[in-house]
């Protein structure tokens, strides 16, 4: 009897743990939408709201704290991201946060030294005038302050690290939690559902960035 009742309390955890994650995609809420005006929405003629999907995303923490997320995508990726991140949720993967930018006003290096995780925000690449993937909703940032964004000044090669307080995350030899490699299951799921890694850029690295190249 004992041991029936110990299977019994050993299924019932794990249905409720089974119905607990949500992995969801919709249309963006009015209310979400109206967040984001000014902040990550800006009027343009390269994407619309309907060309964008709004996701709520179980995931862990380092002290294996779950929360649920979210965030917002191009439609292109959306299924994608849902099953990434799945397998990511799984295997006990850290991911700290996962809020919208416009918690931080689309601020990017607030939201960065948050160590946020996120997708779509209308804007340029940083130190360009060119549009970042993130403004058409294709790119996506990991864990933020632990996989900074290094380049170099074009005026006289200085090194330059967003966020500037993950200077100490530059060595990517160093030991530290939340760590993108290439032996990462973060990096491989990412590959194999059509991204490429900004960690693998010769004249500067994004070690949090991944954007959809298509497959």
């Amino acid at each position: 009897m004992k041991q029936l009742l110990t299977t019994f309390v050993f299924w019932l955890c794990c249905t409720i743990g089974a119905q607990s994650q949500i992995f969801n995609s919709s249309a963006i809420p009015d209310s979400v939408w109206q967040t984001m005006q000014g902040k990550t929405w800006h009027d343009n003629p390269y994407i619309k709201r309907s060309d964008l999907r709004y996701l709520r995303i179980s995931h862990v923490d380092l002290e294996g704290r779950t929360h649920v997320g979210e965030m917002i995508c191009n439609k292109l990726i959306a299924d994608k991201l849902l099953a990434i991140f799945r397998e990511l949720y799984k295997a006990h993967y850290p991911i700290q946060q996962m809020r919208l930018p416009d918690v931080y006003d689309a601020d990017d290096e607030r939201q960065m030294r948050a160590n946020n995780t996120s997708c779509f925000c209308y804007r340029n690449i940083s130190g360009s005038k060119n549009l970042s993937k993130h403004a058409r909703g294709l790119a996506v940032d990991i864990n933020t302050l632990y996989n900074p964004y290094v380049r170099y000044s074009k005026k006289d090669g200085s090194q330059i690290v967003e966020p500037a307080t993950a200077k100490k995350y530059v060595n990517r030899a160093a030991d530290f939690p939340y760590k993108i490699t290439r032996n990462d299951l973060c990096y491989k799921l990412f590959i194999k559902y059509g991204f490429s890694w900004g960690g693998a850029w010769k004249n500067k690295k994004d070690y949090q960035h991944f954007e959809f190249i298509g497959r």
